[in-house]
């Protein structure tokens, strides 16, 4: 194997898993809202339908590409199907992410969702609401892989390590994102971020991924710099006072 497509291959899953995350947390967010026996299938489905999706706009590459050809043009900006995509999936992130986001806020509205969700939680509105927004990462992923190597089989095999990467991981961050509810209002902010992001694309405002991802990884260091130091303080609290510490009772 030559070094190239070694070299190609190894950015290529970088790039791949790093893309892949915004879609992860996503899913985590919409699955957890679902009843405990039902969030992993619904984990399965959109990771699988994520692959198929992948992989089937990677076979129609010659028509992905031409998504990116102008279709009409507004106020002296011309608009692509490619563009419309990302304008469609980047309101739609940032409408859910808010909505969540007011839920979570408002203790009134938080207590009705859940009480909604104990009754009303659709696995199928779940599953088609990832469709979506897979429909959307996919996109941007593929066509960022092509434009990285035109080598089929390297691209294709970036996106099975990636999903294996994303599947693997799933159940975890999921169940860790149910134990600290500051995370949840953290990966909220993410998502109104990257919807943000993909309605700069979608407007021809080129915003460098880079930027992005470094201002994630930042702000999930601080957040883990606080999950520690509050397990830190509730072990604290929680350990026995030794009889050498407490304070003496009897008279002087």
């Amino acid at each position: 194997m030559e070094a190239e497509i070694v070299i190609a291959l190894l950015a290529l899953i970088g790039m791949e898993v790093v893309l892949g995350i915004d879609n992860l947390v996503f899913i985590a967010i919409l699955t957890n809202r679902l009843p405990v026996e039902r969030r992993r299938s619904a984990r399965l489905i959109g990771l699988g339908l994520a692959v198929i999706m992948r992989l089937g706009m990677l076979a129609g590459v010659g028509w992905l590409i031409s998504l990116t050809r102008p279709i009409f043009g507004v106020w002296g900006m011309e608009f692509s199907g490619k563009d419309l995509i990302l304008l469609a999936g980047g309101l739609f992130l940032i409408g859910k992410a808010v909505v969540e986001i007011h839920h979570r806020v408002d203790p009134e509205a938080q207590a009705e969702v859940k009480a909604a969700n104990a009754v009303t939680a659709s696995f199928g509105a779940t599953v088609f609401q990832i469709i979506l927004i897979d429909m959307v990462f996919s996109v941007d992923s593929i066509l960022a892989a092509v434009g990285l190597t035109t080598v089929m089989w390297v691209i294709v095999v970036a996106i099975l390590v990636s999903v294996t990467v994303m599947l693997l991981s799933m159940d975890a961050l999921s169940n860790f994102m149910e134990r600290n509810p500051t995370v949840v209002m953290l990966a909220l902010a993410f998502l109104v971020m990257i919807g943000m992001v993909l309605l700069g694309e979608g407007f021809g405002f080129h915003v460098p991924k880079g930027f992005v991802y470094v201002a994630m990884a930042f702000a999930a260091g601080v957040e883990g710099l606080n999950i520690w130091a509050r397990r830190s303080a509730e072990r604290k609290l929680a350990a026995p006072i030794s009889p050498a510490a407490r304070p003496s009772t009897e008279a002087g």
